[in-house]
């Protein structure tokens, strides 16, 4: 994220323009790169990055539909054994009176007039109120999943190769917010400060969600599910945590997807007449909605289309362009060696990652499932 931040300063400052974004700082830098061929099609860039934005975020709003939908049906089903006393869950199998996908689809009409909102300080608010759901949620979490853990020295050393391909592909879905840090920069009141608050953020998450994932594996080993909240106690107040969680990802729902509707929703309007612009404009939002929502009725497995999602598009957008885009940016202004091998080799590690991470998911999501698991809900007593 840094090497994005200071390529797109650098491009400002040379062309003279206030703010560039992800898609045009790619297409400057390509524009003044010293082969002609990329010259020439230097808007290809653009296109390549705004592409892969509308991918990665559509894919984040797909797995907050599998969020929800997961956390919804496991409270729904429990409710009839759900007590007020909060004891770690023994598993038993109870066949769900819903299927899963009926759960996605009773969340899409209510996530379609969310994202009808166009007004940014609206959505500021909403993301206001999904960072303390969110904040709230987690703080009871950690406070279960420090109690009693088991003695970790009966847990797995290391996991097998292939575990660690689909770790790549969910360690990278984390960088959901690398295509809106310029738009954020360029919002601040002091924009140069924007590295120090970049930093600070990153560091916080990085530490949060490594915490987060060491407790929790040894809190509950190999019985661990794609989200932690589905470990929860089966009792009131956890029960609570889930649907006050998954109200955070209900609201930042509406900013992921504000990034692709910026996008694509321009570029529709400008094809019909005046009249029609807002029913186009809306008629867009809903078919982006939809298109989530049967994305995630068609592969409702949410770990390894965080998995996938990472792999194919935000290791490209994080790991793999940004270098490349340094390289032509400060190429003809004689860079060290030192930062050409660096960005050489973080390309390659996102290229490997990008090819192995989804063939690795992919192959896992074409395995057969045990339906006996797959359309059973996890009760616990």
């Amino acid at each position: 994220m840094v090497i994005l931040l200071n390529c797109a300063h650098h491009l400002s400052q040379r062309l003279q323009k206030t703010f560039v974004n992800y898609g045009e700082a790619m297409m400057y830098s390509l524009e003044t790169c010293p082969n002609a061929w990329l010259r020439t099609h230097s808007v290809w860039g653009r296109y390549t990055v705004s592409f892969l934005l509308i991918i990665t975020q559509l894919g984040f709003c797909s797995v907050y539909f599998m969020f929800m939908a997961d956390n919804l049906q496991q409270m729904v089903e429990e409710a009839y054994v759900t007590s007020n006393t909060c004891q770690p869950r023994k598993i038993l199998v109870l066949t769900p009176t819903l299927d899963i996908r009926f759960y996605m689809l009773t969340i899409l009409p209510f996530l379609t007039l969310l994202v009808f909102i166009q007004n940014l300080r609206v959505l500021s608010v909403f993301s206001a109120l999904a960072n303390i759901t969110t904040l709230g949620s987690m703080a009871l979490i950690f406070e279960y999943i420090v109690q009693e853990i088991p003695d970790p020295r009966n847990l797995p050393l290391m996991a097998s190769w292939k575990t660690f391909l689909l770790f790549f592909g969910t360690a990278i879905f984390t960088f959901e917010g690398v295509g809106m840090v310029l738009s954020l920069k360029n919002q601040m009141k002091h924009p140069q400060q924007f590295s120090f608050v970049l930093y600070l953020g990153m560091s916080l998450v990085i530490v949060l969600y490594i915490c987060l994932g060491t407790l929790g594996y040894m809190k509950f080993g190999s019985n661990t599910q794609a989200s932690i909240t589905l470990n929860l106690p089966n009792c009131w107040l956890y029960q609570s945590v889930k649907l006050v969680y998954s109200i955070g990802i209900f609201f930042t729902y509406a900013l992921q997807f504000h990034v692709p509707a910026e996008i694509i929703i321009p570029v529709v309007i400008s094809q019909v007449s005046e009249s029609w612009v807002l029913f186009a404009d809306l008629s867009v939002r809903t078919a982006l909605v939809c298109l989530t929502c049967v994305s995630a009725i068609l592969i409702p497995r949410l770990d390894l289309v965080i998995s996938l999602v990472g792999s194919v598009s935000s290791s490209a957008l994080a790991l793999i362009i940004p270098p490349l885009l340094e390289l032509i940016t400060f190429y003809p202004e004689d860079m060290s060696c030192v930062t050409i091998a660096k960005d050489i080799m973080i390309s390659i590690l996102g290229l490997l990652g990008c090819v192995f991470g989804t063939y690795q998911a992919l192959y896992e999501l074409i395995q057969p499932i045990n339906h006996s698991i797959a359309n059973s809900t996890a009760v616990y007593a």
